[in-house]
């Protein structure tokens, strides 16, 4: 799934976007924020940014006291993220102090907090080894990281940190430039290697990657014949399995657990195509597959109609409730911003507006007034615009009205016959699609071009893209992804990157022979963990590498997003973990990268993805006798371990602390300098032969 973005007009360097709306994938993540709105009559109110924050389970809530309103407020922007975003919990808690006699001293200048381009900035951080996936090599041994020290932790991230050393730039990146400057210098890939974006669409006009967009070199531009008879007109540069062949295109889509909820109370064939209720019983056949527990759930894609249904009401009350809250915010900041534009004699016809430094030096005359500087400022500081909260309330109506209801039905664009699974040609050539941002973002950190007018470059050099969209603003659907899978597969992928996913997966088993598929030939496939700050082994977040009929994936790479912050946030506040789930982690907040006219920051296990993706792109292009069994080893033997290093667990809304090596297999986060070692050590050696354990 991926969340809707505004269209952006072109510029000529890169863009930051301020850190509270950039949150990715297909879930909202839990974000920190904190805000004072005041309704009614204005009071002496205070407010704390937590170093941390979180909600349970999304919980959307407005408390009301003293004049003030403190407002939970979802921002959903992709990562979206996709949703693949999906998403951004913004969570803004009030601490509104009863009224004081004296007139209230004016709010201290907030600390900025929205990074450029240019940040140099950088921190020291800190972070199990296990055989469940593959035996590491023996030499040389994973990276230990230095102590960290607090005191050097940075305000903002760094351009470009996820390609920093920790020990050299005493930031956790990927130690991606020190491998370029000390390992790779004066030498030369010896293969290009193709990496498939499956996702929501790739901008093919961005400067800094049409000139590494795969070709189909047996395919005649644009002459509507399917010169290859691959049963694909015209997949010149990559296909969309969610468009018609008439030219249209699937922009909004239901989440699965709608369509779950159509199948258990309508008619087994109304899998999303809004036909009749049939008195609100579950057919027959529907109940026989899915009434099952949550273990079989995450075996299975399935779960039981009574919980399916339970989830679908949650999320229709939360969701409607945040809409309410939303709606109730953008009346209070647009009161705000009035006062002070009244105070200020902005004259907004003019061409003239409020800005943070204009606000700052303003002295209130009113208590009106200084509620309203204190509210303006203190979102500022968080990058809160009104853009901003408008966004949140269009991508949450935008939720209820497609998303999450029933009756929409996008599918009849598509034409296909959509029940039956074994069809594979259907679609368009259109890969960029009406929202391409999140897969333009992904493709980006992959194998973006850098020049000297900007800090945005992709990991791997040596790279072509294959852009392969099959995920709407919606939930992704099985049938499209195996054959995205397929698609990959058949003309030549070496690398499947997937920044998507969901929270069922009713057709697994296509998912899973197009997934055995792709392992069959030797493809590595690498998937995004997700955005909901959960345990996988509790919490499914399809495709999964483990089969309805027991086994699982060889080549499959399941990826955490790791922190630029360090120390106790070393692991992404919003990432998914999972002992034996998640194998590795790598960067995935505040990444720099491409998107449709220019470039800018987001977060979410999306970009963590891309950085294995392009990793695992690299090491191919430079050693090509290494498998994709071998390239996948040499990852996770390689990462920077930080097993004892205690971190907040994601989606805690205690703090609480836990190992970061209880969260994935490896406890640690990629490392290209290592890996990069790794692999020159292993080259010389035949193929496939067995290494002994450290």
């Amino acid at each position: 799934m991926r969340v809707r973005r505004e269209p952006r007009a072109p510029h000529a360097g890169p863009a930051v976007v301020p850190e509270a709306a950039h949150l990715m994938h297909r879930r909202p993540p839990r974000a920190r924020g904190t805000a004072v709105l005041c309704a009614r009559r204005p009071t002496s109110c205070t407010a704390a940014l937590p170093a941390r924050g979180a909600l349970p389970g999304g919980i959307i809530e407005a408390r009301a006291g003293y004049g003030c309103l403190a407002l939970f407020l979802q921002v959903k922007e992709p990562i979206v993220t996709k949703s693949r975003l999906f998403g951004a919990l913004l969570v803004f808690v009030a601490a509104c102090a009863t009224p004081q006699q004296q007139p209230p001293a004016p709010a201290p200048a907030p600390a900025s907090v929205a990074a450029t381009p240019a940040d140099t900035a950088t921190t020291p951080t800190v972070a199990r080894d296990s055989a469940a996936h593959a035996t590491p090599p023996a030499s040389p041994t994973p990276a230990a990281p230095p102590q960290a020290v607090d005191e050097d932790v940075p305000r903002t991230a760094p351009a470009q940190w996820h390609l920093m050393d920790e020990t050299a730039d005493r930031v956790a990146g990927m130690s991606v430039l020190r491998a370029r400057n000390e390992l790779l210098a004066g030498r030369q890939p010896k293969r290009t290697v193709i990496v498939a974006v499956i996702d929501g669409g790739v901008d093919s006009a961005h400067v800094d990657l049409r000139s590494v967009l795969w070709t189909n070199t047996r395919e005649v531009p644009g002459n509507r014949v399917d010169d290859d008879h691959d049963g694909y007109v015209d997949d010149v540069h990559g296909w969309n399995f969610i468009g018609g062949a008439d030219g249209r295109d699937v922009d909004q889509d239901t989440f699965e657990v709608t369509r779950e909820y159509a199948r258990c109370t309508r008619d087994s064939t109304a899998a999303g195509s809004g036909a009749p209720r049939n008195g609100g019983t579950p057919s027959a056949a529907h109940s026989a597959a899915a009434d099952t527990g949550n273990g079989d759930l995450l075996r299975t894609g399935r779960g039981s109609c009574a919980a399916v249904e339970q989830e679908f009401t949650q999320q229709v009350t939360s969701t409607t409730q945040t809409l309410s809250q939303i709606t109730t915010a953008q009346s209070l900041f647009e009161r705000a911003t009035d006062v002070l534009r009244a105070a200020l004699h902005v004259d907004s016809a003019a061409g003239d507006s409020l800005d943070m430094e204009r606000v700052r030096a303003y002295q209130p005359r009113t208590a009106e007034e200084q509620q309203a500087r204190a509210v303006y400022l203190q979102l500022a500081a968080r990058g809160i615009t009104a853009d901003i909260i408008r966004n949140a309330r269009q991508e949450t109506e935008t939720r209820l009205h497609y998303g999450l209801n029933p009756d929409f039905n996008p599918r009849t664009i598509v034409g296909d016959q959509y029940a039956n699974l074994a069809q594979r040609h259907y679609g368009n050539p259109d890969f960029t699609g009406p929202d391409a941002g999140h897969g333009t973002h992904v493709a980006g950190i992959i194998g973006a071009v850098q020049d000297s007018t900007n800090d945005v470059g992709g990991i791997a050099t040596a790279v072509r893209i294959m852009p392969v969209r099959a995920v709407p603003d919606g939930d992704e659907r099985d049938k499209d992804i195996a054959n995205a899978i397929r698609f990959a597969v058949d003309h030549g992928a070496n690398v499947i990157n997937m920044s998507f996913g969901k929270g069922y997966s009713p057709q697994k088993q296509a998912v899973d022979d197009a997934v055995r598929y792709a392992d069959a030939h030797g493809v590595l496939m690498v998937h995004a963990a997700g955005n909901d700050g959960a345990d996988l082994a509790q919490k499914g977040n399809f495709p999964t590498p483990r089969y309805v009929t027991g086994g699982r994936a060889a080549n499959w790479i399941e990826v955490g997003a790791s922190s630029w912050r360090g120390l106790d946030s070393l692991a992404a506040p919003f990432s998914n973990y999972g002992a034996q789930e998640v194998d590795v982690f790598a960067p995935g907040e505040d990444i720099l990268s491409t998107v449709p006219g220019g470039y800018e920051r987001n977060s979410g296990t999306s970009m963590a993805a891309p950085m294995v993706s392009g990793l695992a792109a690299l090491i191919m292009s430079y050693y090509p006798s290494l498998s994709a069994s071998d390239v996948k080893r040499i990852i996770l033997a390689s990462a920077t371990r930080y097993a004892d290093h205690l971190v907040v667990r994601p989606g805690s809304d205690e703090g609480e602390r836990v190992p970061f090596g209880s969260l994935s297999v490896t406890g640690g986060i990629v490392n290209a300098y290592a890996a990069l070692r790794m692999a020159e050590a292993e080259s010389g050696s035949p193929r496939g032969t067995p290494q002994p354990t450290p």
